[in-house]
């Protein structure tokens, strides 16, 4: 019987192999939603779909595009917002 803990659903149950020779289950936490844009709500591509402590770890070109509002806006959005924000200007 696993711990109270693991016994919901937040949890995922991944069966390894230990050096023992032993098939065992492994409790693991649920990966995040994918990241979403703020504008239309479409999902972003090129943001991982990662725990925070995972993506402490990567390089901040691994973790959004390099662009601007990237890891904010989709493509399409940041293209109508710059294009407000040039029409606006004084």
């Amino acid at each position: 019987m696993p711990a109270p803990r693991f016994r919901s659903t937040s949890y995922r149950r991944v069966q390894r192999r230990v050096p023992g020779g032993r098939s065992v289950t492994h409790y693991l936490h649920r990966k995040p939603k994918q990241a979403h844009c703020a504008g239309c709500g479409k999902v972003l591509p090129g943001i991982p779909r990662e725990r925070p402590y995972k993506m402490r770890n990567m390089a901040l070109s691994l973790k959004r595009p390099s662009r601007p509002f990237g890891g904010t806006l989709c493509s399409s959005c940041m293209r109508k917002e710059m294009v407000s924000r040039a029409r606006s200007s004084p």
